[in-house]
């Protein structure tokens, strides 16, 4: 008699189906157990393996970030007070780097102030050669000896210079949305296109602020003086910056709060219409008038934080709304200032700033990254608007928040005729009413009343 040879597919099926058979009826008899946890070995290595790994998946806070702050001896004596207005002394972590050692009269050293380092002398270390810009290289090198400190628990690090002013709380929960495990480099443009053209659409500018996660920080720190080399010829440090970056194949994400303000003269216009999302930071103060008037730039920095202070998340935010029987438009900055038109203008309209500023170099337009109202206006009587500015601010019954609006001087014009001439000339003060459920919220309906020159607005 003779036989065929069984294959070998069928032989292990067999086998498999065989060995299964055998596991179920070992795990039935162990179910049947009352030890049976002692011997649940899987359980026990999760448990295990999850308590030696360290939590990282907790919601990111003020104290994993680490700022970078570029600046100067020579300008820190008018710069310091910009520094000031945000740093939170023994809660924000980070350094101002400078270019030499302080001089007599900063010693002893404020702790008002971030700690401070003094930048390597990397020329009379020869670490490069044919540099155009040593200046700028210094700039861009406080990134690695930013690094280089050694902090532990870090997520992000954020760059500045001592003339940017940083909303922190805001920063902290627009960075909390990022994965920060993960190569990630943001930032913003320039207001400006020329600014953006010389350089690219995709760079961060450093005055405005970035962020570069750990992850991307060490990388970059590990070749950070063979790129610098590549790029001596460059002379902005945040070009050196983005091309280096673009070499580790990272791109910028672009994060919108951030502003670089490569404007001069009066930016009112641009702040009294920030669009609804978190201010993140504000540069190139020395440059822009007050943006309060009456005060000077260290106080209307002051001034500003104060409403921070109460509600950083809204601080900015535009809220437009209208009064129908008077053909009035009301666009409310909060914490910043309050327009009133003598007429009735669409949302879209409204959300453009008024070009009160201009920009650093005279070009052809287009000129800004967004679009933007005259100025002055071609219908001054009914597109100039009334203007108020930020005056208190203080909690009233039910947890509401009231900030008040002073005007800043008479608008000096005949009222809007095609709106009824109902002219806001008497209204001197106005006060808005904030409740924490309207956050983030368009405001369609106002109910208010006028008391004498006041007008309380209810959201």
């Amino acid at each position: 008699m003779s036989y065929s040879p069984i294959p070998l597919a069928t032989l292990f099926k067999s086998l498999a189906i065989f060995l299964g058979l055998v596991l179920l009826m070992f795990y039935i008899s162990l179910k049947k157990n009352t030890h049976f946890h002692q011997f649940n070995l899987l359980a026990n290595f999760t448990q295990n393996w999850q308590a030696s790994v360290p939590i990282t998946n907790t919601p990111t806070n003020i104290s994993h970030i680490v700022y970078g702050i570029v600046g100067s001896m020579n300008t820190w004596k008018h710069k310091n007070s910009y520094v000031k207005s945000w740093w939170r002394p023994n809660v924000t972590r980070g350094y101002l780097f400078l270019d030499r050692d302080p001089t007599m009269d900063f010693l002893p050293w404020s702790s008002s102030y971030p700690p401070f380092r003094v930048n390597e002398n990397f020329i009379k270390r020869s670490l490069y050669k044919n540099i155009v810009r040593p200046d700028q290289v210094r700039i861009v090198r406080t990134v690695m000896e930013t690094f280089k400190q050694g902090d532990e628990d870090v997520r992000w690090y954020v760059m500045a210079d001592d003339d940017t002013i940083v909303f922190v709380d805001n920063l902290v929960e627009v960075l909390a949305k990022y994965d920060h495990s993960k190569y990630m480099y943001i930032g913003a443009n320039s207001e400006c296109i020329k600014s953006n053209f010389d350089f690219s659409f995709d760079m961060a500018f450093g005055g405005a602020g970035y962020a570069l996660s750990y992850p991307l920080a060490a990388a970059l720190a590990k070749v950070f003086d063979k790129c610098i080399q590549r790029y001596t010829h460059l002379w902005v440090s945040d070009f050196m910056l983005y091309s280096c970056l673009s070499d580790l194949v990272v791109s910028l994400t672009h994060q919108k709060g951030f502003h670089q303000i490569d404007l001069v003269g009066d930016i009112s216009g641009l702040l009294s219409a920030h669009p609804q999302i978190p201010l993140l930071s504000l540069h190139h103060l020395d440059t822009i008038d007050p943006i309060f008037p009456f005060m000077n730039r260290s106080e209307s920095i002051n001034h500003l934080m104060k409403a921070s202070k109460v509600d950083h998340s809204r601080l900015l935010q535009q809220t437009i709304c209208y009064h129908r029987p008077s053909n009035w438009s009301f666009s409310v900055s909060w914490g910043y200032s309050v327009h009133i038109y003598e007429n009735i203008f669409p949302r879209s309209y409204l959300r453009k700033p008024i070009e009160t500023f201009r920009p650093w170099r005279k070009e052809r337009p287009p000129l800004y990254m967004f679009n933007t109202r005259p100025w002055p206006p071609g219908n001054p009587c009914c597109e100039a608007p009334h203007v108020f500015y930020f005056d208190s601010i203080e909690k009233s019954e039910g947890n509401q928040t009231v900030t008040t609006y002073v005007r800043a001087s008479p608008r000096g014009l005949a009222a809007c005729s095609s709106s009824g001439n109902f002219s806001a000339d008497p209204i001197t003060q106005i006060q808005v009413f904030s409740s924490p459920a309207a956050k983030h919220m368009e405001v369609l309906h106002y109910s208010w009343y006028r008391k004498r020159s006041l007008l309380q607005c209810f959201t």
